[in-house]
């Protein structure tokens, strides 16, 4: 009777509990936010997203450097960064933790930014230079509709924090993290669908020659070590036990 007395007086880990992994496997409890980038699977999210700028990086510095060059450096540096920015508020426990994590959040975020729209840039330059035909590919297709979304989800994540009176108040804009919140793990599915359709270009098969497997593995461990950290609970319509 005792034992059940204590079992029930414990409080439930139901809302702790990561979509993948075991339980307490993204707590951050009392740790300072810096061990974030690493806690639980965040250490697999991490070598996914380093094995995928070394896929990149390499193929690209392994030939001779043109303005093109700039493009996919650019933006899977910009994919790194965003993978950062996810893991550094994944979980938080405190007020000091979530104000100290919103902040690193939108640095890491606003450098992601700044690389995703100059590798943009860079391509839509090269493009109008050479006289190329615009978002025909699948991979420029991805690109356009990623870009979109980036950009919405720079404002809306901007605004609804440090301007929530553009939302009716304070609650009318905490109501809408968990769209953000939503928002920013498919914006991050499709830039990594968008660098494994980047495999399939003229570019890539004639000079690059990064190989379609190897990014799609890098991928899925991104995937793997960022959803094994999700939360039920921070989204009130998949709340559950």
């Amino acid at each position: 009777m005792a034992e059940a007395e204590q079992q029930r007086q414990q409080p439930s880990t139901g809302e702790e509990e990561p979509l993948l992994g075991g339980v307490g496997d993204a707590t951050q409890q009392q740790r300072p936010i810096y061990h974030n980038f690493v806690l639980g699977t965040g250490v697999v999210a991490q070598a996914g997203a380093w094995i995928l700028a070394a896929i990149v990086w390499g193929s690209v510095f392994s030939h001779d450097l043109i303005l093109f060059s700039v493009h996919p450096l650019l933006n899977s540096a910009a994919v790194l960064f965003f993978v950062q920015g996810i893991l550094i508020l994944q979980p938080t426990h405190t007020a000091a933790q979530k104000k100290q994590g919103t902040y690193t959040h939108a640095a890491l975020n606003d450098v992601a930014v700044l690389a995703a729209v100059a590798g943009l840039v860079v391509i839509e330059y090269n493009k109008i230079d050479h006289g190329g035909t615009h978002f025909e590919s699948p991979h420029a297709i991805l690109g356009l509709v990623t870009y979109i979304l980036i950009a919405l989800q720079a404002i809306v994540g901007i605004t609804q924090y440090f301007t929530p009176g553009l939302y009716g108040g304070v609650d009318n804009a905490k109501a809408l993290y968990k769209y953000h919140r939503v928002g920013g793990y498919i914006t991050l599915l499709l830039m990594l669908a968008t660098v494994c359709a980047a495999t399939q270009t003229t570019f890539n098969t004639n000079v690059l020659q990064m190989q379609l497997w190897a990014v799609v593995v890098a991928s899925v461990i991104i995937v793997v070590g960022v959803g094994a950290r999700i939360k039920r609970s921070k989204f009130g319509w998949m709340a559950g036990k």
